[in-house]
């Protein structure tokens, strides 16, 4: 049988190795749940963001529905471009001084704001004018109903559209960016 004074303070000794190891372990586990959750709440602010700015994108499709043709020929102080603006870069356009006004705010608090291009070369002529180019669509079949435009409906035969090129932008908490473009006409 050994002596049990030189035993004394090794068990002491091993706990806290394993009470070291245990720390480490838990620390490690923390951190990786927590970035974890950083990554999850990342993810679901750049969803609410792209879910904002396509609002944005709704929002400009209501109101080229209400627009004049004479409101469409001219390029607006806010939110309307009449020509397709080459040089148009939506992450260094002047939102606050050409975005649409005023700006939506959602419950998630996205500030939403979109910009409308007629996709015609000439700003602020008619699509008629003498040397303007429009991208636009021809409808060659179609109804003779008399109901008015809307999803589903199919237009006369014959009708010309013009483009139009809508960017949303969506800023929100986190420095949350979202641009979402689309083209409709």
């Amino acid at each position: 049988m050994k002596n049990p004074r030189k035993q004394q303070g090794v068990v002491l000794f091993i706990s806290l190795i394993v009470l070291i190891a245990m720390s480490l372990a838990g620390v490690a586990l923390w951190r990786s749940i927590g970035t974890g959750v950083l990554i999850a709440g990342n993810i679901a602010m750049q969803r609410g963001a792209v879910t904002s700015s396509d609002a944005g994108i709704e929002g400009a499709r209501a109101w080229l529905l209400t627009a004049s043709p004479t409101v469409l020929n001219t390029t607006q102080a806010q939110g309307y471009i009449s020509n397709w603006d080459e040089r148009f870069d939506a992450a260094t356009f002047d939102w606050a001084a050409q975005g649409s006004t005023p700006p939506v705010t959602d419950a998630a608090g996205f500030e939403t704001r979109y910009v409308v291009h007629r996709m015609c070369r000439l700003p602020n002529v008619g699509n008629n004018a003498p040397n303007q180019q429009c991208l636009t669509v021809s409808v060659s079949g179609g109804s003779s109903s008399r109901g008015g435009g809307a999803y589903g409906a199919t237009p006369l035969s014959g009708t010309t559209y013009i483009y139009y090129r809508i960017t949303s932008r969506a800023v929100g908490p986190r420095n949350t960016v979202s641009y979402t473009q689309s083209i409709m006409y």
